[in-house]
């Protein structure tokens, strides 16, 4: 098993967490400023975890 794949799938799916939380967070939202602070910080991570997970796979050859 490449390690890398195993990285990449893991990012992914903490990327996917982060994203569908964030999304909870927005529905729940209530307008303090705390809460919009929180979404965007788990939006912008989730995202980043998610890309660069997507992107390490598909990087990836298999031999």
């Amino acid at each position: 098993m490449n390690v890398k794949r195993i990285i990449g799938s893991i990012l992914t799916v903490l990327g996917a967490a982060g994203l569908v939380y964030a999304a909870i967070l927005f529905v729940n939202l209530s307008g303090n400023i705390h809460n919009i602070k929180e979404i965007v910080i788990f939006a912008a991570l989730g995202l980043i975890f998610f890309i660069s997970g997507i992107g390490l796979i598909q990087t990836i050859r298999d031999n």
